[in-house]
């Protein structure tokens, strides 16, 4: 079953994603939100057909468009989708699913009265190394995993700044001060991406207060009355282990090289990402796989697709599939066109069209991305009572049929690693 898509934000992401919902062959017609025309002026301008556009999100939801894509403020979005499935619209939303556990709820309870379908587009899903993690997982490779490590690691310095500004105009120093922990699914998406049958049980999060002191994490200035820029979570897991997180705004680091990072140790072997270089091992063994989950540019940092974002940003929106990528599930139609990410942003746009084409939820369900955003909610308010252990709800698996578009990816067991690495070199 086709069906038609409304865009709500024609900005960075908005306008990006754009391009792909319009190429994807269960898309019969792609619709414009935005309460600034003229970006939607300027997408079309690049050759990206509108069927319609509106002013306001009331407007939409008030129209026959049957799904929604939300690429609003991060704090908006679960306000959005609440009132996208009460119109009958199936939800894409961009990350974070919701900043408050009453939202959440009620987005699942929603899905589940209606059977609508919502996914978050968590890019963390399809990195390239959580890709081959999660391959090797699922082969067993690890044994029972009892530790693993999420980094979101990115300079307010590389392009952040500039991002604000665009997307907050004259107040931007007010959203820019947007909690960390409160952004937590790069870190932890990329975690629980890989230990899909894990989940969250309790953390403890400090925070370390701005001292840049140039108006941005100033809580006398902050919408959200924050004041700490770098934030560190101790989560316990539901089978006896841990994982940690580090949500970082102001470090020494080459966020636009690799902004996000991953480990993972198991009984049996472990995993190892770093800038430069990744690594499987285990207990006799050490291969490098940095070929495997390396990417290459779809688009140059020049085009101008990308004028509106910093040139720091600019890798992000470029980088396209790896090898450890099941790339030959996407539609002959993705070829040649722009990605992000390191992949993700094609296999996100395929996984949700044909998740409402199919009847399905797709991996990144609402109960997915409730254990990919409650627990960051949860570590906020552990912070601000100075890193006290709090206990996080889970909301069960997704009760709905869920589609797996992998499931046909040939297994990558230790033996297949191996003659991999030695056809790359």
């Amino acid at each position: 079953m086709s069906f038609t898509l409304g865009i709500v934000g024609i900005g960075q992401f908005g306008s990006h994603f754009a391009e792909l919902f319009a190429a994807h062959p269960e898309i019969e017609a792609l619709y414009a939100c935005d309460a600034v025309p003229e970006r939607i002026d300027a997408v079309e301008a690049r050759g990206v057909h509108f069927a319609g556009r509106f002013a306001t999100l009331e407007e939409l939801l008030a129209s026959d468009v049957d799904a929604v894509a939300i690429f609003t403020q991060r704090w908006t979005h679960g306000e959005h989708a609440l009132a996208a499935l009460r119109a009958g619209k199936h939800v894409y939303s961009a990350v974070p699913m919701a900043i408050e556990e009453e939202e959440i709820r009620a987005i699942t309870e929603e899905v589940r009265r209606t059977g609508l379908v919502y996914m978050m587009g968590e890019t963390s899903q399809y990195n390239a190394a959580v890709v081959l993690a999660r391959r090797l997982h699922r082969q067993g490779v690890f044994g029972e995993v009892f530790y693993a490590e999420g980094d979101y690691v990115h300079d307010m310095d590389l392009g952040f700044y500039d991002a604000y500004k665009y997307s907050g105009g004259e107040g931007w120093k007010a959203t820019a001060s947007y909690p960390p922990m409160l952004y937590p699914t790069h870190s932890i998406g990329g975690i629980l991406g890989v230990l899909g049958e894990r989940h969250a049980v309790s953390v403890s999060c400090l925070g370390r207060p701005d001292t840049r002191g140039d108006g941005v994490f100033d809580k006398d200035v902050s919408m959200f009355g924050n004041d700490v820029s770098n934030a560190f979570a101790l989560f316990g897991m539901d089978n006896g282990g841990a994982f940690r997180t580090n949500e970082l705004r102001r470090v020494g680091y080459p966020s636009h090289k690799r902004e996000s990072r991953f480990r993972f140790f198991g009984e049996e072997s472990s995993f190892e990402e770093t800038v430069e270089a990744t690594y499987w091992h285990d207990k006799r063994r050490v291969l490098e796989v940095t070929d495997l989950i390396g990417t290459d540019a779809t688009m140059s940092l020049d085009d101008p697709r990308l004028a509106d974002v910093s040139p720091t940003l600019r890798d992000a929106f470029v980088a396209g599939a790896a090898r450890s990528h099941h790339q030959a599930r996407l539609p002959r139609e993705f070829q040649g066109l722009p990605n992000g990410h390191e992949g993700a942003h094609h296999f996100l746009v395929d996984d949700f069209a044909r998740a409402v084409a199919d009847g399905l939820q797709s991996q990144v369900n609402a109960w997915q991305a409730a254990r990919y955003t409650l627990p960051g909610i949860i570590a906020h308010e552990s912070m601000k009572a100075g890193g006290e252990r709090l206990e996080i709800p889970d909301l069960g698996d997704c009760p709905l049929p869920v589609q797996d578009l992998d499931a046909g990816q040939e297994p990558l067991d230790i033996p297949a690693l191996e003659d991999a690495l030695a056809q790359l070199s």
